[in-house]
């Protein structure tokens, strides 16, 4: 089985389908500094010499400070594209809260300045990809998708994205504004996107899967594990072979703080499944 490794973003920013994700070069619960921000650094920068060229990331993972972290280690970079999102606020750290240590905050002004504050942070002068973190209930979503299409026309955003959302509300907003990405939770564990799925492979539209490992949760056996086992490979190896196999359309972001960890997960973009793999793996996450 072979497939395309490089996916172009809005027809334009082509970028290789194994990205890296952000969120870990945080604290404890994705709040405050990292317990190394020199290693943070080093994995950053690994990423990029393995190929990475997309990385994600958002103002609320800190807050702030992968952005920060970000900007300092690859801001000059022109060949990196950085996607960040806003829209989610932070009230504690992540431990055991869920949702409720990250409120959504839609409001227009809100959103242009965390755009604002984001270009600064990234030390860059367009944002390549501007993803809504989530669409807030309490704001009419045509004002959160006309500030995404006011800031993409007055320069600010070269792409705008969505993230956790439903087709109709996918339909919703290109009424108003070009969006070129989503961003679900999706992996081997959780495939209730798959419809958004379907969507953005008959639109064109990058999904970056976002949890694509299951925060290391994927079961330790069965054909995943054999398959590992079999190859010689770490677990998340395989399921991030998986994701780059199962749809052209998917982007994986998996992150990390570690460089060993980071290595292990980008072997996943050298690896081809076989069909027969791929069977294996599929009945067995029925």
């Amino acid at each position: 089985m072979t497939t395309s490794r490089i996916f172009r973003i809005g027809g334009e920013l082509e970028v290789h389908r194994l990205g890296f994700g952000s969120m870990r070069l945080t604290g404890r619960g994705i709040w405050g500094p990292p317990e190394d921000p020199a290693e943070c650094r080093t994995v950053l920068r690994r990423a990029v010499e393995l190929g990475v060229d997309l990385i994600d990331t958002a103002d609320s993972y800190g807050p702030y400070v992968a952005e920060e972290l970000i900007g300092d280690t690859l801001g000059d970079r022109d060949d990196v594209v950085i996607a960040t999102k806003a829209g989610l606020t932070r009230v504690a750290p992540d431990i055991g809260l869920g949702p409720a240590a990250w409120p959504p905050v839609g409001r227009p002004e809100y959103l242009r300045q965390e755009c604002e504050m984001s270009l600064r942070r990234l030390r860059r002068d367009v944002i390549d990809l501007w993803q809504l973190h989530r669409i807030d209930p309490n704001v009419p979503a045509e004002d959160q998708f006309g500030v995404l299409r006011d800031m993409q026309s007055e320069g600010k955003v070269r792409f705008v994205g969505l993230s956790q959302v439903s087709v109709p509300q996918i339909e919703a907003a290109r009424k108003i504004v070009q969006i070129v990405s989503v961003q679900n939770r999706y992996h081997l564990g959780d495939r209730a996107s798959e419809e958004v799925l379907r969507y953005c492979e008959a639109h064109d539209i990058a999904f970056l899967p976002w949890a694509p490992l299951a925060q290391g949760r994927l079961s330790a056996e069965g054909p995943l594990a054999t398959i590992a086992q079999e190859r010689g490979e770490a677990v998340g190896t395989i399921a991030l072979a998986w994701l780059l196999a199962h749809s052209e359309n998917l982007l994986p972001i998996p992150g990390t703080s570690r460089v060993a960890h980071l290595e292990q997960n980008m072997r996943a973009a050298n690896i081809e499944l076989t069909p027969v793999e791929m069977a294996a793996i599929e009945e067995g996450i029925q």
